[in-house]
């Protein structure tokens, strides 16, 4: 996967713009996560902390791992998460060690291939706790051509459509189903089926 660089003074003005329903998205990514008994959580591209907040204030004795591939988004969610432990990593590489209660990732994901979503989703079931739960929010590829909302570039985002996905992850070993659908945007709960 190509490096991108955010920055993270106008990063959220920009998700905003360019994605009608991101506080919605935000909202449903953590709603997703209610019911799971959480003491260890890794996010996957923590950016700013936009979804951090919203994933803490659920579970907000859960210590927090995360990993972003750009320095300077790291550095803003060290400051605003300073016990965390945060990491420069890319989606490609291993991730931290386990096992995870929760593993959780917004708008990231879209950025592999099908391939590395597939190594992608067995690497995450790897790295969790039997029963765990990892949530996938992304863009996605709408059945609808008219539900297409969010700017995609073809090169750096790589969105898929959800019933691929949804087929990926039980092929890692998890059963999966959408929690939350608008238009070209999807929320994903998926939960270990060895616990």
């Amino acid at each position: 996967m190509t490096q991108w660089w955010w920055d993270p003074d106008t990063y959220l003005e920009l998700m905003s713009a360019e994605i009608p329903a991101f506080v919605e998205l935000q909202e449903q990514t953590a709603a997703a996560t209610e019911g799971v008994t959480v003491a260890e959580m890794l996010e996957l591209g923590i950016g700013t902390g936009e979804t951090a907040w919203r994933v803490r204030a659920v579970h907000p004795a859960a210590r927090l791992t995360a990993i972003d591939s750009s320095a300077e988004m790291l550095d803003r969610a060290r400051s605003e998460f300073p016990d965390a432990d945060l990491r420069l990593a890319r989606l490609e590489d291993a991730l931290p060690d386990g096992p995870f209660d929760l593993v959780y990732s917004s708008l990231a994901v879209h950025h592999l291939d099908g391939p590395g979503k597939r190594d992608l989703f067995g690497r995450v079931a790897a790295a969790l706790r039997p029963g765990g739960v990892f949530v996938l929010a992304d863009v996605i590829v709408p059945e609808d051509p008219e539900d297409q909302e969010t700017p995609i570039d073809g090169d750096y985002d790589r969105p898929d459509r959800l019933d691929d996905q949804l087929g990926w992850l039980r092929e890692a070993g998890f059963e999966a189903t959408p929690a939350w659908v608008h238009k070209d945007l999807a929320v994903v709960r998926a939960w270990t089926t060895n616990g």
